[in-house]
């Protein structure tokens, strides 16, 4: 792909040529992202892009952006492209064997955090399916004196989201091990939070190429009905838990029902499902009340 002029070619003439190829590929927001993606090529900030239009641009710099512009309009994410994904407002590294995280999964953070009292008491966390430790890391920077354990069943994830702890000064409080769901655990836990795969194995050819293409199909696959996981992970998740502790699972769309059962054979009490920013029922939360 080339974009503009090699002679003539500045921060503003490439954003422009930028924006065009990749509004031609159905990018959303093809500006915002010419200017990130530019930005990643000269190494530095959108502000520079934004702020110094007339800035030339070196020939290794041009051809850098280019190779990035290209690969954004073959429907790599944005996120894939940069290493780095922000969640909870905080910049997350990501590799091959994470899931990108998504807004929607924020819900189970606000969840956890609407139903605890004190968020300064000491509270004992697990992640199952861990990834790139998003939803963990994200609970520990908003609960002082807490601490968790993510596992996953790939090594490569572990090794991301422990590189993610360290960078978000969160690595005396986290630890990442592998572990088939909560198979190899002990209980004591306090809360259990998880993202698991839901999506229906004959549906993931439909979905969008940046994650159809680019997430790790461990991630993402449920099963024939999407629930493969939930059958997996529920039966343990009252031996993993203390008295009174909770569990918040993601779930996707028109799967509530299904969860909600499964949790309440497993001998959990399920509150209302929470619901994401669209209105779609995005997870639910599940007590292990006194026997």
């Amino acid at each position: 792909m080339s974009l503009a002029d090699a002679a003539c070619a500045t921060l503003g003439s490439l954003v422009a040529d930028a924006t065009m190829a990749l509004g031609r590929a159905g990018i959303e927001q093809p500006r915002r992202e010419a200017r990130l993606l530019i930005a990643a090529a000269i190494g530095s900030g959108p502000e520079t892009v934004l702020g110094y239009p007339e800035r030339p641009l070196s020939g290794s710099e041009k051809r850098m952006a280019e190779a990035l512009v290209a690969r954004r309009c073959a429907r790599e994410p944005l996120s894939r492209i940069l290493g780095r994904r922000e969640f909870w407002g905080l910049p997350f590294q990501l590799s091959p064997a994470t899931l990108d995280p998504r807004p929607e999964s924020e819900t189970l953070v606000e969840a956890v955090l609407d139903s605890l009292d004190d968020k300064t008491r000491p509270l004992r966390l697990l992640d199952l399916g861990t990834g790139s430790g998003c939803l963990l890391l994200a609970l520990l920077s908003a609960l002082p004196a807490a601490e968790g354990l993510g596992v996953d069943r790939a090594p490569e994830a572990l090794r991301t989201a422990a590189a993610n702890a360290r960078a978000l000064g969160l690595a005396e409080r986290a630890r990442f091990a592998a572990s088939d769901w909560g198979a190899a655990l002990a209980g004591g836990w306090d809360l259990v939070v998880c993202n698991p795969p839901y999506v229906v194995e004959g549906e993931i050819a439909g979905l969008a190429p940046e994650v159809a293409a680019h997430d790790p199909r461990l991630a993402l696959s449920g099963g024939p009905d999407g629930l493969d996981a939930y059958r997996s992970l529920i039966p343990g998740l009252l031996h993993l838990l203390v008295e009174g502790g909770f569990a918040v699972l993601e779930i996707g769309v028109g799967q509530a029902e299904a969860v909600v059962g499964l949790l309440g054979e497993a001998g959990l009490r399920c509150r209302a499902p929470r619901r994401d920013l669209a209105g779609h029922d995005r997870c639910i939360l599940a007590v292990r009340v006194a026997s």
